[in-house]
């Protein structure tokens, strides 16, 4: 493998293991809910200033972001594996498709857990993934600018006007609604087994209407994939310590792009007032400005990752994570067991009684000993377990798992 190869692989790992990063720390102090939460929770987890200063900067520099980011990554995953096929001379996209039936399984047995689970999502919009991969590079960059404009969501509330899409539910946005209250009663008191009843069907369609509905985070996803696809066929990440143009260009235009968005987020909300729903033309716009924040941000920690990779010592920080992001489908389904033991009534049942402080730094806590337990797993062992089991699976062969002695020494 050459230098410029491995330093690619390198960063990419580094930057899916950043990503995964700011996403435990969101679903931490997010105490592993996935849904809509009552106002007794806030009022038990936001208690001082300290609770409150997390709850923004989560909010400001991190929600939204870094799921973001790891869309981002899939996408690009996938255009590298597919090339990888098309200069062997073999159509990966068969192959591909088996892979996302076999993500969509592990996706839903780690959503009886979180319903937030963003697994089985990839795997579903994966599929219309795999078109793309010979489709005009101007047409898929069209469609994801489209995409983060907020066309998904407009056309979903011309047909829906803000109803639920897949539950016959009319209080969608009421956090004292009986169906908040009672989820939230689950997973509080109810035992393991209740919260996989209540996650198993109802939880994905609650998750579908977020995805698809009027908060259309499955269209934001998709274009993130479509951007990660043009990425890598792009090639940046072969040149990215020379192209420093393109990293100035992106830095310089996601800074911009922020301010705009914030003007049309804070305008659309400020005309409707702090009482208005998300049932009329206003919030879709303010809802889209939101969504052209988030993806101005993440292009802004994508670029910024990469101008900090380029110098020697930030490098040998960021380079932490990159074993950790070569284990990221297993550490990310086993923060959520470890977050959902500790929070929910089935486990310790602190659900709602720590401190976001707290949980902040529980969450740093995790990230550490997943960072450093990743690299001494990879040490030893080709693969994470979860990596290896999908990757054995979707060839129907057993790969090795075990590095040899010497290997592993070396």
């Amino acid at each position: 493998m050459s230098t410029t190869n491995n330093q690619r692989i390198q960063i990419i790992d580094a930057l899916r293991g950043f990503a995964l990063a700011g996403i435990a720390i969101c679903h931490m102090v997010e105490n592993y809910i996935g849904a809509m939460a009552p106002p007794s929770f806030y009022e038990g987890v936001s208690i001082g200033i300290p609770d409150q200063i997390v709850d923004a900067f989560i909010g400001i520099f991190l929600r939204g972001k870094f799921i973001a980011l790891f869309s981002f990554l899939f996408g690009l995953s996938f255009f590298i594996q597919m090339d990888n096929g098309h200069k062997k001379g073999v159509s990966f996209g068969g192959r591909f498709l088996w892979r996302l039936v076999l993500l969509l399984l592990i996706g839903y047995v780690h959503s009886l857990f979180y319903r937030g689970d963003i697994l089985t999502i990839y795997a579903l919009l994966g599929i219309f993934l795999i078109p793309f991969y010979k489709i005009n590079t101007k047409w898929a960059l069209g469609i994801a600018l489209l995409l983060f404009l907020g066309l998904g969501r407009y056309i979903a509330f011309y047909f829906t006007q803000g109803d639920h899409l897949f539950l016959d539910v009319p209080d969608m946005s009421d956090p004292n609604a009986p169906r908040v209250l009672d989820y939230y009663d689950t997973l509080k008191n109810g035992s393991l087994l209740d919260v996989f009843k209540t996650n198993a069907v109802e939880g994905h369609l609650d998750k579908m209407n977020f995805q698809y509905g009027v908060f259309g985070r499955g269209y934001f996803t998709f274009a993130f994939f479509l951007i990660g696809l043009f990425v890598g066929r792009n090639g940046f990440f072969k040149r990215f310590r020379e192209d420093k143009k393109m990293t100035k260009k992106v830095l310089i235009g996601s800074g911009i792009g922020f301010v705009v968005a914030l003007g049309i987020t804070a305008g659309a909300f400020a005309s409707l007032g702090p009482d208005a729903g998300f049932n009329n033309w206003t919030a879709m716009i303010g809802l889209s400005g939101m969504d052209l924040a988030n993806f101005s941000i993440t292009l802004f920690y994508i670029a910024l990752f990469v101008v900090l990779y380029r110098k020697s010592k930030p490098e040998r920080l960021l380079q932490k994570f990159a074993p950790y992001g070569r284990m990221a489908l297993t550490n990310y389904v086993l923060q959520s067991i470890i977050g959902t033991f500790l929070l929910f009534g089935w486990g310790l049942g602190y659900l709602g009684e720590i401190r976001n402080a707290y949980t902040f730094l529980i969450a740093l806590a995790l990230i550490a000993f997943q960072m450093w337990y990743s690299a001494y797993w990879l040490k030893h062992f080709y693969y994470g377990p979860l990596e290896w089991l999908w990757r054995s699976l979707t060839f129907f062969k057993r790969y090795p798992m075990r590095r040899k002695k010497v290997e592993a020494q070396g």
